[in-house]
């Protein structure tokens, strides 16, 4: 399987968990098992793009300043989205109790990576699919 495909399968699989998590809560067991199994598949997948996808698109970057705008932006809204998630994992992943601010934080997190998904498809695998001709 090539590697956009890949990564546009975890992303699929990554938007399905968030909707699971969303209408399981994380107060119930199932829910708490759906948060770290979204950890673990969030930073498997950020470790594939890091290893296998934004080198090849760095190095073209080299020469093309738009690419390298766009990666900017990208490795900007990348550390915003990471410190969002890890506070949420952390604040979520350990605590048994019934937060009532799980709705608020979870909606956060569920945009955040939403936008992303949706971005790197539209911007990031299509530059470098362009790059693989």
């Amino acid at each position: 399987m090539k590697l956009i495909e890949e990564l546009t399968k975890e992303h699929s699989e990554i938007t399905e968990t968030l909707n699971k998590i969303k209408g399981l809560g994380s107060s119930s067991e199932k829910g708490k098992k759906l948060l770290f199994s979204l950890k673990s598949a969030l930073l498997e997948h950020l470790k594939k793009e890091d290893e296998q996808l934004y080198p090849v698109l760095n190095n073209a970057a080299k020469k093309d300043f738009h690419l390298q705008e766009t990666l900017n932006t990208f490795a900007i809204d990348m550390e915003k989205i990471s410190t969002t998630a890890m506070q949420f994992f952390d604040k979520y992943s350990i605590d048994t109790h019934i937060h009532q601010d799980f709705s608020y934080d979870f909606g956060t997190l569920f945009a955040m990576l939403s936008q992303r998904i949706n971005r790197e498809e539209k911007y990031i695998y299509p530059s470098y699919e362009e790059l693989q001709k």
